[in-house]
């Protein structure tokens, strides 16, 4: 169930035998020559909608801007400062616990954002704990990458090994092809497998990675290994919902 596409009365029916949401969260950034810009977004977005589908559970709204900053020496790239993302998610959270939620389950589709959610998340803690008045609702909040799993991680070794990278990966740009066909294209890139390393701001990540990738050839990647990956990232995710949901 879409948040956006319930009512009301709707939200508060599903309030009185569940309390948990899942919330997708991702980026607007470059992802090389073939990636789309929306990638990490309308991947936590996919997932989430087919881990709700399964369990029975209201999705919010993606949170489609994350913290992206390195990625801003290339043209579509957006994002917040880690400042306005720690306030984002905290008004999300609290938006959503004024009406009776709890339980908020962040489906992720960026690396990048690891940081910020993880703070965000001390601070809605913190400003329970120190909460003079001493009855703010408790909650619990959980992030999880949708491609940290075994199930993920072991197809990814299978059909890429080495050139899976960092970023711009084969796995990601696969499952994007599998949303989207029209959008499969295989540029040519050189080197075919992209450097590693590191980098600080934007003007040093363009500087060191010139097309955007990092340590990846997403030109392996097909609609039929973006099947694979999706069917393998909600099993795991579902999976992960249901018991941390239940508890």
């Amino acid at each position: 169930m879409r948040l956006q596409l319930m009512t009301w009365p709707a939200v508060e029916t599903y309030l009185r035998r569940g309390t948990a949401i899942i919330l997708p969260i991702g980026s607007t950034e470059q992802h090389g020559p073939n990636g789309l810009i929306g990638t990490d977004a309308i991947t936590s977005e996919f997932i989430a909608n087919a881990v709700a589908e399964r369990t029975g559970a209201i999705v919010a709204p993606t949170i489609a801007v994350g913290m992206a900053q390195h990625h801003m020496a290339f043209p579509g790239s957006m994002t917040l400062r880690p400042s306005t993302m720690i306030a984002v998610l905290r008004d999300t959270v609290e938006s959503l616990a004024r009406h009776g939620f709890t339980h908020f389950f962040f489906v992720n589709g960026h690396g990048g954002n690891i940081a910020t959610i993880t703070a965000a998340f001390s601070e809605i803690y913190a400003e329970r704990s120190m909460a003079p008045s001493g009855n703010v609702p408790a909650v619990r909040c959980k992030l999880v990458n949708w491609w940290a799993n075994a199930g993920v991680s072991a197809i990814s070794r299978e059909l890429f090994g080495s050139r899976e990278g960092s970023h711009a990966t084969p796995s990601e740009v696969a499952l994007t092809f599998f949303m989207h066909p029209e959008t499969e294209s295989h540029p040519e890139m050189e080197p075919q497998v992209a450097p590693s390393g590191g980098f600080t701001d934007a003007a040093d990540y363009r500087r060191n990675f010139p097309d955007g990738r990092i340590g990846s050839n997403p030109n392996l990647a097909t609609p039929a290994h973006g099947k694979r990956i999706f069917e393998a990232a909600v099993e795991a995710v579902a999976r992960d919902y249901a018991a941390w949901s239940a508890a």
